[in-house]
């Protein structure tokens, strides 16, 4: 189990931004990773009006239950680790283990037990250090549509802000309003 502050930046990008990404750093495909978000919240969305959100995240054979909020500067991540079975156990009956993120559930009034599946979105992901973060370029489908993504993950909120900006600029990508993930799973599924 973990808590962290996630400060990041993102930028949806075209099919041709994307790619010329992928080329000018080099990534070869053996380097991308497959990863699986699985969505939850309550049937009135109390976890998306508190501008909250939680996952269940597939990746290199783990699975991590995380709740994302609302932080002073960026989000507070609470994670914690599944097995196979307490994975499937949520996926299936909407069960899910105590922890950190039941803790956290239980401060915002949001009850485990009112807590339902919404459905997945599937990501290529490469990731790479660039300057003093982490620099993401995502390729993501869910409900019959794909979008690509750039995100760049840093400690200094300034600092990366500028970084961001002049990646950017550098490669001619206008700066574009981009919504998390989950926020365009929504907006896919219910037209938010």
């Amino acid at each position: 189990m973990s808590e962290s502050i996630e400060i990041e930046f993102k930028n949806i990008l075209t099919k041709e931004e994307y790619k010329i990404l992928l080329k000018t750093f080099k990534v070869e495909e053996k380097e991308i990773i497959n990863q699986t978000n699985h969505y939850f919240d309550t049937p009135d969305f109390g976890l998306k009006n508190l501008g909250s959100a939680l996952r269940i995240r597939i990746k290199n054979n783990t699975y991590e239950l995380t709740l994302k909020q609302p932080a002073a500067v960026g989000l507070l991540e609470s994670t914690q680790l599944l097995s196979e079975t307490e994975y499937q156990t949520a996926i299936e009956h909407g069960i899910f283990p105590t922890g950190i993120v039941n803790q956290r559930l239980e401060k915002l009034n949001i009850s485990m037990n009112h807590i339902e599946y919404f459905g997945s979105l599937q990501t290529k992901r490469a990731e790479f250090t660039y300057k003093n973060g982490l620099l993401v370029l995502d390729h993501s489908l869910y409900l019959n549509t794909e979008d690509y993504e750039v995100e760049y993950e840093v400690d200094d909120i300034q600092a990366g802000q500028l970084a961001f900006q002049d990646l950017l600029l550098q490669y001619g990508i206008p700066i574009r309003r981009t919504q998390n993930k989950v926020a365009r799973f929504y907006q896919q599924k219910y037209n938010f």
